[in-house]
Formats: structure tokens, sequence, C-alpha cells
């Protein structure tokens, strides 16, 4: 994602081993480097299509810009990548905003950047991810117009607005995407919490009030609302899920305790023969991360039954392996490895991606999507957090990097 995120959310992501993807502020660029390697670095000349040494097992991707379609990024992205996912221009502020002055009126459509994107996937036979049709960081305020002066009378029009903007996103959209991110980050952060659910979202908080004065519903409801209208729309759209999977997505599915709160909230929609098809793992890790855990959330969801699939929507590895100090009160952070972190890290970062890559080896996961593509634009490189990342394959020269090589040669020496 970009940072489209409030402080609040900021705070969660940190305290959840930095999870503010999906509104990954990718564009943020640092000064050229190598981002690592060394003298024993393969030539980048002989390396192969990581889409076709992956091709057996899942689909590759990268979540993007439009930019990244002529601004050199398409080199990599022709070469290596079989699935994009759009890192912005298919969420709601971007499709829909607000009418500017009037945030109670939606603007009309604007599907231009999103529509690149997909121009440049089909010419190049590049399989499209929609992200996200309900994420409440990037929702307008159009949608909940009324529902301060009227929290129950407002909600059927809260619920038309949700139907009619999903089902206008999903069929203009059709054939062109193999799965929807139907609602991203809507799990409680709490380790096994009473309640599952993610109670500062606003959809949640526009639910509650609707209950509360008395109208029939449940403020987890928008949930189910979302997958029903997406289900409606694709098959409006002569999709099925067979073709088009409608995914619930959330960051950090490795932490057992959040985990469970997440299964319950599948489990429940599944009960009620709500058409979810599957769960999309974030997977925002630092380098002192266990393939084990990832691997855990990747079971837990094949056990809950239904043939659900497992896509991984959005993956980095930061190189500041921080303690939990770090996030909690700011201190005993890593200091700043600059532009050239230590060969050390990045071996160590090799590894875990080679751990990681060999772990989705499973028939439930469909695709491995990056957050970005090199390490020129990460999220993770925001100027004020004050440190140089270098969370991906490629380096800032668009150059494969050791966590590369360990993908795609299982035999590769790491240094």
């Amino acid at each position: 994602m970009s940072h489209l995120r409030g402080a609040r959310s900021a705070l969660v992501a940190f305290s959840a081993l930095i999870i503010i993807s999906c509104g990954g502020g990718g564009d943020t660029s640092f000064p050229p480097a190598t981002g690592g390697g060394g003298p024993t670095l393969p030539d980048p000349a002989s390396a192969p299509a990581l889409k076709t040494v992956l091709e057996p097992n899942y689909l590759v991707g990268a979540a993007i810009a439009p930019a990244s379609t002529t601004d050199g990024d398409q080199v990599l992205l022709i070469k290596h990548i079989s699935s994009i996912t759009a890192e912005n221009v298919m969420k709601a502020d971007t499709l829909r905003p607000s009418m500017a002055g009037n945030p109670d009126s939606p603007a009309p459509f604007n599907y231009a950047p999103a529509d690149t994107l997909v121009a440049f996937a089909q010419a190049n036979n590049i399989k499209m991810r929609g992200h996200t049709l309900l994420w409440d960081v990037t929702t307008p305020a159009w949608f909940f117009a009324g529902c301060s002066a009227s929290p129950a009378g407002c909600l059927p029009n809260v619920r038309t607005r949700l139907h009619d903007y999903i089902r206008s996103v999903v069929m203009h959209f059709g054939d062109k995407v193999y799965a929807w991110d139907v609602v991203n980050e809507v799990t409680a952060n709490t380790q096994n919490a009473a309640n599952p659910y993610r109670t500062d979202n606003t959809w949640y908080e526009i639910y509650l009030a609707a209950k509360n004065a008395g109208a029939n519903v449940q403020p987890q409801d928008f949930i189910e609302d979302a997958f029903r209208y997406a289900d409606e729309a694709r098959t409006a759209a002569g999709r099925d899920s067979s073709n088009l999977k409608l995914i619930i997505n959330e960051f950090g599915t490795e932490d057992a305790g959040k985990r469970a709160n997440l299964l319950l909230i599948v489990q429940d929609l599944m009960n009620k023969g709500v058409p979810i098809d599957g769960v999309g793992h974030q997977f925002h890790i630092r380098v002192n991360a266990n393939a084990a855990d990832l691997t855990a959330a990747l079971v837990a969801v094949e056990n809950l039954g239904g043939g659900l699939v497992n896509q991984v929507t959005e993956l980095d590895v930061n190189i500041y392996a921080d303690p939990p100090s770090c996030f909690q009160s700011g201190t005993g952070c890593i200091p700043n490895y600059g532009a050239n972190p230590p060969l050390a890290v990045l071996s160590q970062q090799a590894s875990l991606y080679r751990a990681l890559f060999t772990a989705f080896k499973r028939p439930s996961v469909q695709s491995v999507t990056l957050w970005g593509l090199a390490d020129n634009k990460t999220w993770l490189n925001d100027p004020a957090l004050g440190r140089v990342n270098r969370p991906l394959l490629f380096d800032t020269d668009r150059q494969p990097k050791w966590a590369f090589w360990a993908v795609v040669d299982p035999t590769i020496t790491l240094p």
C-alpha cells in the first residue's frame, strides 16, 4: 500500500513487525547503491527469469505504480514477473474519491491509472491482482454521508453505495484480474482477542453505530456484505470462483495469536456460506523471521477446508532485526546501515528468502507477490524512518542481489 495511513495505522504497523505495506509509498527513492552483493555475485546477464524458475509452483508478482511500466522497471517486470498488483491505483480513494470541496459526494470514476497497469500486463502476458475493494484507510468520506446525523437511517445508503461501487469496479476489470482482495486488514491485532475484529476500523464503527441506534445488524457485517457484493458482481461479469478468487487480505498472519483471530473470522464467513475463496498473507517480515512461522499460517488456512487458496500478497524482508523495544519506545533500534548494508545481513536475507520460496511450494499457494520490485522503490525506504532499507530481490540499480540468486539457484553458496 502507499503511505496513506495516519499515525494510528503507522503505530499498528510498527508494533506488528513493521506492517505498513498496503500503502507503501513505493516511489520513495534513495541515492543509487548496490544494495549489497560482493565480488562473487554471478554475472547479472546470466540471471534466469524468476517467473520461469517458479512457474511450476506459483505466479510470482510485484506491487507497483503505473510509473513502473515506463521508467525502466518495465525491463525487470517483463522478464521476471508473472503477476502485478496495483500498489494504490485500485483503491477506492483513487478509483472514486470524494468530490473536491464536497466530501459527501463522489467524484466520477477514475480508472485511467489502473487501466495503464492492466494494459501493460495484458500486452506482456502478465496477470493482474485486484487490490483492494474495501480498506477503511482508503475509503472516501462519501460512503458514509449522513451517518453522523442518522446512524441507523444511513445504513441502507451505505450498503447501497458499497454494493454499487464493488459492482462497478469488479465489472470494469472483469476478466482482466484473477483475484480481488475484497477486504483488507479487518483483524484485531490483540493476541487471541475475545473479539477477533479490528474495532477501530471505520466500517466497523459505522455498522456498530447503526446497531446501537436500533438497526438489525452486527458491526462486522460489512465484511460479509463486501464478499456477497463481490460475488454477485463477478457473476454478472461472467466469472466464478474458478477464475476470480475473492480474498481476505491481512498482515501478521505469521503470528499465531493474530492468526487465531483471522481464522475465527474466516470460519464464521464459511459457516454463513459467504463466498470466500482464500486468504492473502502480507508477510512483511524482518530478516530474523522464521520460515516455519509463515508455513504455519499457510497450513492453518488449508486446515479450514473448503478448498481455500493461499496468496502471499505483500512480501518483503526488512534488513533491520530490531528488538521489540524499538517499536515500543524507540530504544534499541539498529543504526542506519547506509547505502551499503553489511554483506552478512544481505546473506542472512538471502537465506531467508530461499527458505520462504521453498516453503511456499504448496498446492494451496496460488501466487507470491513482493511489495515492490527493486530496492530503489520500497515503502521501507521512507526518509521519515531515518534508515535506508534493502528489502527486495533486486538492488537499487535493478540488478539481482544475493536474495535473487538464493531463490533461483538452491545450490549457490551464499557469502
